[in-house]
């Protein structure tokens, strides 16, 4: 059983779920096969995190690349992401789960976009876990996205330009107001961030597993967040620094 200490837990997880297509193909299967099993995954590692205490939770669900699959490939997930909200609802409901979403939605086939905006209704007030769906999202996009606001904001008269920040930016992004994932795990083996979170990710600690993400369960995500908590969070300071802060931090 993989050890974890329930006081050192990230506070955000996001996942890039791979190797859904992978998996099928080695089973001789159609690829859609893959994303079906693909959803008892998701709902190990949603279960894991409430249980644990896991605040966020962000799962890359369906990038703008994504787009540019075979047609009949991109129907299928759009219908069980439509199947996923109708019948995830009630557990959502029953554990307090709030669901929010990020990415181009107004891309969507209209009867998904239609049952996202009702699972984030209806969950809106819930005070438990929140899990992030990143759905028709790309990174240089919602960056590309939150500068054009800000530039806005700037021709109206509202913000001087000498006054912009970092922080001015991020108010600007999708996920203004949820903190930025403390890890991020991505499955197949795959060493890239597929524009995902490019923003978010800068100090963000990075686990990649060789498992296809049809595959991981709860004891792949137990190693993940053992892998989290033996590393040392430094910001860009040195681990000295790091241990005199908590040595003050205890006293």
């Amino acid at each position: 059983m993989v050890e974890i200490d329930p006081t050192h837990l990230p506070r955000h997880v996001a996942v890039i779920m791979d190797g859904n297509g992978r998996w099928a193909e080695r089973r001789g299967l159609p690829r859609l096969q893959g994303h079906r099993v693909g959803k008892e995954s998701v709902r190990a590692v949603v279960e894991t995190s409430r249980r644990l205490g896991i605040r966020y939770l962000s799962l890359y669900a369906f990038s703008t690349e994504n787009w540019r699959r075979p047609p009949r490939e991109v129907d299928g997930l759009m219908a069980l992401l439509r199947r996923y909200l109708a019948t995830e609802l009630g557990k959502m409901m029953k554990h307090q789960i709030r669901l929010l979403a990020v990415g181009s939605l107004r891309r969507l086939p209209l009867p998904v976009r239609g049952a996202l905006r009702a699972t984030i209704a209806a969950t809106r007030r819930n005070t438990g876990m929140t899990v992030i769906l990143a759905v028709s999202y790309g990174g240089r996009e919602e960056i590309a996205r939150a500068a054009r606001a800000v530039a806005r904001r700037v021709r109206r008269g509202e913000l001087d330009p000498d006054r912009i920040t970092a922080g001015t930016l991020a108010k600007h992004l999708g996920t203004s107001g949820i903190p930025d994932p403390d890890l991020l795990i991505r499955t197949s083996g795959e060493m890239r961030l597929s524009n995902f979170f490019l923003w978010q990710l800068a100090y963000t600690e990075m686990y990649v597993t060789d498992t296809l993400w049809p595959d991981f369960r709860e004891r792949d995500y137990l190693q993940a967040l053992a892998f989290f908590q033996q590393r040392q969070r430094r910001f860009g300071r040195t681990s000295a620094q790091v241990e005199r802060e908590k040595l003050r931090a205890a006293n």
